[in-house]
């Protein structure tokens, strides 16, 4: 849900439900990377509400529109940090699978 001003797009408060600092802060952190915003904080308006308010204001452009791009760069970080896992994991696996099947030379009958 947005909180903002109909007058002023560029600076807007959006509540987030069912979310707490996992999700909030990594916004935060993609927001604030993003040149167009001015300033982005968080806050959760009470421990056992599992709701989180984040205020962005913009240099210009709507804040509705530079949060969807932010959560757009979010996800694919996400997706990138996912990805590289799952394939450190697959090499690990390999390397593992390949030392497994090698033989020492040692034990050769004499």
């Amino acid at each position: 849900m947005e909180h903002g001003s109909f007058q002023d797009p560029t600076a807007s408060t959006f509540s987030l439900a069912d979310e707490d600092h996992t999700l909030a802060n990594s916004l935060r952190f993609t927001l604030n990377q993003d040149p167009r915003v001015s300033f982005c904080g968080y806050s959760i308006p009470h421990p056992s509400d599992a709701r989180v308010n984040i205020r962005v204001q913009t240099t210009g452009d709507p804040a509705s529109e530079v949060l969807k791009d932010s959560c757009q760069d979010l996800m694919l970080m996400c997706q990138h940090v996912r990805s590289t896992f799952d394939q450190a994991v697959a090499d690990f696996k390999n390397a593992q699978a390949l030392k497994a099947m090698d033989i020492e030379p040692n034990h050769a009958k004499q």
